[in-house]
């Protein structure tokens, strides 16, 4: 059933390196701000009654012939189902190609000093497991305020975010929805401005 989104339901700040698994009915609106600017904030989305029904980064770029999100993006799941819509965007342009850090990639990219540093990957296991979320469930994520530019050739750098303090991307649910965030606490690239800071969450439902 579709709720009218005016109580608020969440107020909360994540802090660098932390994560949350939020609950978000049909119809609910999520907010992300970015309250210190240049931080990168890594996202999954899941049908909250079946978790194998799970945000498409493939799908959601082909249906809609769009590499980067922002207003009036939606969010496609594995069975193109819609699970939410970018109602309301102040960065204006967000990554949905470039992944989450693990430590196996971090060691792949910037060498064996950084094995032991905590990443993105972990922390969506961390809270996933609330929800029976692991290992098979996890898949490409949406990196809201990362710059991911993509190259003539088709490839990837990471560069310098476009946000700032205070920009926010709001999300309205299409269906109940699940969403598991990492507040990414990656120091080894430009996508936090080499120092992770916290971000807020605001949701009405």
């Amino acid at each position: 059933m579709t709720v009218t989104a005016t109580t608020v339901g969440l107020d909360t700040v994540v802090d660098a390196g932390d994560g949350a698994l939020v609950t978000v009915p049909a119809g609910g609106r999520l907010r992300i701000v970015d309250l210190y600017g240049n931080q990168a904030v890594d996202t999954l989305f899941y049908d909250a009654h079946d978790i194998d029904n799970r945000y498409s980064a493939f799908d959601t770029i082909r249906e809609q012939r769009a590499v980067f999100l922002t207003t009036g993006s939606r969010l496609l799941s594995t069975r193109l189902d819609e699970l939410a819509v970018i109602t309301d965007d102040t960065c204006g342009r967000h990554d949905t190609v470039g992944g989450a850090c693990s430590q196996e990639s971090n060691v792949i990219r910037y060498g064996e000093s950084t094995r032991h540093q905590h990443a993105c990957r972990q922390t969506f296991l961390r809270y996933g497991a609330q929800a029976g979320i692991g290992q098979r469930q996890l898949t490409h994520n949406i990196n809201f305020f990362m710059n991911v530019p993509v190259t003539p050739d088709g490839g990837l750098t990471f560069e310098d975010g476009l946000s700032a303090p205070g920009k926010y991307v709001e999300l309205t649910a299409s269906r109940d929805l699940l969403v598991l965030i990492s507040n990414c606490p990656q120091i080894n690239n430009p996508c936090n401005g080499w120092n992770p800071t916290p971000i807020q969450l605001l949701g009405w439902w």
